[in-house]
């Protein structure tokens, strides 16, 4: 039997770090590294001996995540760069994205599966418009929890007014954008105060540090409440002596319970069945539930392929081919009302055309911008598109993972933008 400590280990927290430059983000993630001692010790010494060739006394901690040769040069982080580590209480997933305005779209890609956001600011300059533009991304992106690390404390001596000013200017600004869930905590990426170990420089803070909060913040939810989606991987056709007649449906479950006896349709076709068997990791199960990766059998002998959605019959998603949506745009080439693209959602990738994109975002305070005429790298905007072929779309409201998918240039296979179905504000 396994102990509480040892379950609570089991649990993942995706999170996403965001701030303008220069705000010390990179320095906040290698302190996270290197004090909850998730650094191997001849990555510290290549620190170590990096920072000696630049002339600087102690460890620069930033170079623990800027991984590419450009970064380490300009001083500046520009792809998101993944960091796995983990604590005797949570194992995590860090997405650090870059805080220029010309790399939204990267924080986009990072924010995207994050349930929890790290917004940066330096103390020094308060609330700036990149981090407006952070707090409306995570807003569009609907992460539930964000953190507000308010950075270079000590450069402010310390002081409680200069931290609480700021961090009421960003709770009341992402408020107005909905944000249901905001701690500010008052740090120093550089000294270490509040990162992991609680500062001896800040009694007049009573609340937990950075590590603390992503140790205990509530993650995930119960697979119950969402209504299930099932979209077909593959289609599992042995036609072997042993199982003659055997089909199966594989693939992971998006979201929501799967049981055995339950009603289910088919979708876009719309046929309908009952779920007559389940399996997971080579057993038969009455139940599943997401994000498990199992084979379903259906008591009727009906058509379905990859790229089809079961869920159950009732509560089952709308099937449309006029998609109205938000989009980042990621491609450096525009994207032009007219254009033909491919639209994959889950495991169906299917024909379409850009209709019109009636307005652009402006991120400061999330605001239209109506007829832009195209949108370029890193823009945000509305479109509407009319599919080849029907989709069983959620809007992302309902589901960030049933409602979300990409455009591709058909041309090339390049990534245009990536989609979230039904948000308009």
């Amino acid at each position: 039997m396994t102990s509480t400590t040892e379950q609570r280990a089991t649990t993942l927290l995706r999170f996403a770090t965001a701030g303008s430059v220069d705000d010390g983000k990179s320095t906040l993630v290698g302190r996270l590294l290197h004090d909850s001692k998730s650094v191997l010790a001849d990555q510290l010494e290549a620190v170590e001996d990096a920072s000696r060739r630049r002339g600087q006394e102690t460890p620069d901690l930033a170079l623990l995540t800027d991984g590419l040769r450009a970064e380490r040069e300009q001083g500046i982080t520009i792809d998101v760069a993944y960091r796995y580590f983990a604590t005797p209480r949570r194992r995590f997933i860090l997405a650090d994205t870059p805080g220029h305005v010309q790399y939204t779209r990267n924080m986009v890609t990072g924010a995207s599966t994050a349930e929890l956001a790290v917004v940066l600011v330096d103390a020094r300059n308060g609330v700036v418009e990149q981090t407006r533009r952070h707090a409306a991304v995570a807003a569009l992106l609907r992460v539930p929890h964000v953190v507000l690390a308010v950075n270079k404390m000590d450069l402010v001596d310390y002081a409680e007014p200069v931290f609480a000013a700021i961090a009421a200017e960003f709770t009341a600004y992402a408020a107005s954008l909905g944000i249901p869930d905001v701690t500010a905590i008052p740090i120093s990426a550089l000294a270490g105060d509040n990162v992991v170990e609680p500062s001896a420089h800040m009694d007049w803070y009573g609340g937990p540090t950075v590590l603390e909060h992503l140790e205990t913040v509530p993650t995930g939810h119960d697979p119950s409440i969402d209504p299930a989606r099932f979209p077909v991987q593959y289609v599992i056709r042995p036609q072997s002596a042993e199982h003659p007649d055997y089909r199966g449906y594989a693939g992971q479950i998006a979201s929501g319970v799967l049981r055995v006896g339950e009603p289910v349709t088919v979708l876009p076709s719309g046929r309908t069945s009952t779920i007559a068997g389940i399996d997971a990791l080579g057993r038969s199960t009455d139940i599943a539930w997401a994000p498990q990766s199992v084979t379903v059998t259906l008591a009727d002998d009906i058509d379905v392929s990859r790229g089809d959605t079961i869920a159950p019959t009732t509560g089952a998603p709308q099937v449309t081919q006029d998609v109205e949506a938000t989009v980042c745009h990621v491609a450096d080439r525009p994207l032009s009302p007219g254009q033909r693209v491919l639209l994959k959602h889950t495991t169906r990738t299917v024909k379409a055309i850009v209709k019109a994109i009636p307005s652009r975002l402006t991120l400061d305070d999330l605001s239209q911008h109506p007829d832009p005429g195209q949108l370029t790298a890193n823009d945000i905007g509305r479109i509407t598109l009319r599919t080849a072929e029907p989709l069983a779309l959620d809007t992302y409201a309902d589901s960030r993972h049933t409602g979300s998918f990409l455009l591709i240039d058909p041309a090339d296979g390049t990534t245009l933008a990536a989609g979230m179905a039904g948000t308009a504000e």
